[in-house]
């Protein structure tokens, strides 16, 4: 929680001032997010998820991905107005929830988190798939949805198991079982090594593999059933930034997993510093959230299309357009 209370407000010394001077950005920078970034996050992640889902018949390997992104992006949504009004982000707080809601809103963060780390991994590890082995079907769309389904059952699996020392933390030392298990350290450890280290290498290894197979050209590179070379662009552009974003967070949980976090007040500026570390991390976490539909909608060539065929059929309704028709009459005559 962020709060300044462990000092004495009376006394005006480096220690109260910086807290009040971090307190005071953050509250800036979260309502910076809510009026900004969280309703274009939400339209355009709803946007993305609409319109592909809409147009199943042309979506492709990389589509099914950024929709699975997507969803996740809408999890994010829903936690980030619960914890930016609340009192962890801002001075001046809109509510206050208990250990339970705390909870909830952590592991919801989690599995988000992971589903996006892995749909960006496996989606770069299906592009090499695909650029080096265009007609196995192997990287298809309906196993690609498959995979997706798995990505979720996995993350919530993981969460549930770091959930143990989340909860054990929280409850009362009286029950055995937990005074055992009250060690925030190790579920930070079990998300830094499967949400980060896991899906950093995989990704390392397939862009190794993509730049071999790129330097080697083929007839193959010609087949017109290969992808659209548009989502090489996307496909390093949503690496990046995902990692960009991602990378603070989880370097604050590994330096709490490493070091602890310090208890006296001897320490009191460094407790400060990480407290404001960790909640700028997480406020950058909720921005790729923004940032991927924004990319997506800027770089995939085919998504103004399938946009502007759900608008027409919106327009038209339960009967057909007029283009449609004189289509179906082209193709009769």
């Amino acid at each position: 929680m962020w709060s300044c209370v462990v000092y004495n407000e009376t006394d005006e010394n480096v220690d109260h001032r910086l807290c009040q001077d971090f307190g005071l950005i953050l509250s800036v920078l979260s309502l910076i997010y809510l009026v900004v970034c969280f309703p274009v996050a939400l339209c355009y992640n709803a946007l993305l998820v609409v319109v592909n889902l809409s147009n199943k018949v042309s979506m492709t390997m990389p589509d099914v991905y950024f929709v699975n992104i997507a969803i996740a992006g809408l999890v994010l949504n829903l936690v980030a107005p619960v914890e930016l009004l609340g009192p962890s982000f801002t001075r001046w707080p809109m509510w206050d929830y208990n250990n339970e809601i705390y909870i909830t809103l952590l592991i919801l963060f989690n599995i988000s988190s992971l589903v996006i780390m892995y749909s960006t991994t496996l989606l770069s590890l299906d592009y090499y798939i695909e650029r080096a082995l265009p007609r196995t079907y192997m990287s298809s769309v309906y196993n690609t949805k498959h995979v997706c389904g798995f990505i979720w059952g996995g993350a919530v699996l993981t969460s549930f198991s770091s959930l143990l020392f989340y909860v054990c933390n929280h409850v009362s030392t009286k029950i055995i079982e937990c005074s055992k298990m009250q060690n925030k350290e190790a579920a930070d450890a079990i998300m830094m090594f499967i949400g980060y280290v896991v899906p950093a290498v995989a990704v390392l290894y397939a862009f190794v593999l993509i730049l071999r197979i790129r330097k080697e050209s083929t007839p193959l590179d010609q087949d017109s059933g290969r992808l659209d070379p548009s989502i090489h662009q996307l496909l390093l552009a949503s690496v990046c930034v995902q990692f960009v974003l991602w990378t603070p967070y989880y370097m604050t949980l590994l330096v709490h997993t490493i070091s602890g976090m310090p208890g006296n007040r001897a320490n009191g500026q460094h407790i400060t510093t990480y407290y404001f570390l960790h909640c700028l991390s997480v406020l950058l976490a909720f921005s790729s959230s923004f940032a991927m539909p924004l990319m997506y909608r800027k770089m995939n060539k085919n998504f103004s299309h399938k946009l502007q065929r759900l608008l027409k059929k919106l327009h038209c309704g339960d009967q057909s357009c007029p283009h449609e028709r004189s289509t179906v009459q082209q193709v009769v005559t």
